[in-house]
């Protein structure tokens, strides 16, 4: 296997982690003069070695732009290092997965309790039972006017509805600052790489301006070489023709 010598550490390293340091942006590059002022255009560096380096960089950058960084940061920074991407997805179905048995039926509650469905059917529980207390059993049934057993009734469904529903808008509250998060953590990603790529696409550029100038400055030296060539073969044929 062939192998190559590193300029920064001076180990050999597998010829297919061997990357050029014109390839290297110019942030990378002045972190990598900064530890190794000998570090220049020419020289080499392994792959293993510009990971270490764009951890850095990613650390750096975020350190400016933010000062210390939280643990949402820090979650950002290492999907960035890993090229992983987040999804919020992933983050409701854990979500949904830890419900407990209480949790989940406070969700059906509330959702019941918030439908026309309930409305209607209670709206015809109330008519019916006013109706059978007053028409059927002629006001002497269980629960004459003015229906204070049905007010009681009433009273508590109110006192355990409300609880239920809170609990349940407690649940969606947090489902709402848990999709929150993942939309500024998905953001933050978005705008780092955006700026990443910008100064890759900005290197990239340069670096291609840079050969085509190389490459044109080498063909005006072979022109000229060439032309001097040929000026130097009419001096030699005139000098010969004007010879006796």
């Amino acid at each position: 296997m062939q192998t190559f010598t590193s300029d920064i550490s001076g180990q050999k390293f597998p010829e297919s982690e061997k990357v050029s340091a014109k390839l290297i942006r110019p942030s990378l590059m002045r972190m990598i003069k900064t530890d190794h002022p000998s570090f220049n255009h020419k020289c080499h560096i392994a792959l293993s070695e510009l990971t270490h380096y764009r951890q850095k960089f990613y650390e750096s950058l975020f350190s400016e732009e933010m000062g210390e960084l939280s643990a949402v940061e820090r979650q950002v920074l290492e999907n960035l290092k890993s090229n992983r991407t987040l999804s919020d997805k992933l983050e409701e179905d854990n979500l949904a997965s830890d419900l407990t048995y209480g949790q989940k039926l406070a969700d059906k509650i509330a959702d019941f309790g918030g439908s026309w469905t309930f409305i209607i059917f209670f709206l015809c529980f109330i008519l019916v039972w006013m109706g059978v207390n007053v028409f059927f059993l002629l006001n002497k049934g269980f629960d004459p006017y003015p229906f204070i057993l049905l007010n009681l009734i009433l009273s508590c469904l109110a006192a355990l509805q409300a609880p239920v529903i809170m609990m349940s808008q407690n649940r969606q509250e947090e489902k709402d600052r848990r999709r929150a998060k993942n939309d500024y953590m998905i953001n933050l990603k978005s705008e780092l790489e955006v700026r990443i790529l910008h100064e890759k696409i900005d290197h990239l550029i340069i670096t291609q301006q840079q050969d085509v100038l190389e490459l044109q400055q080498a063909q005006l030296e072979m022109m000229n070489q060439l032309l001097a060539a040929v000026k130097s073969n009419q001096n030699h044929k005139d000098t010969d023709s004007k010879q006796p």
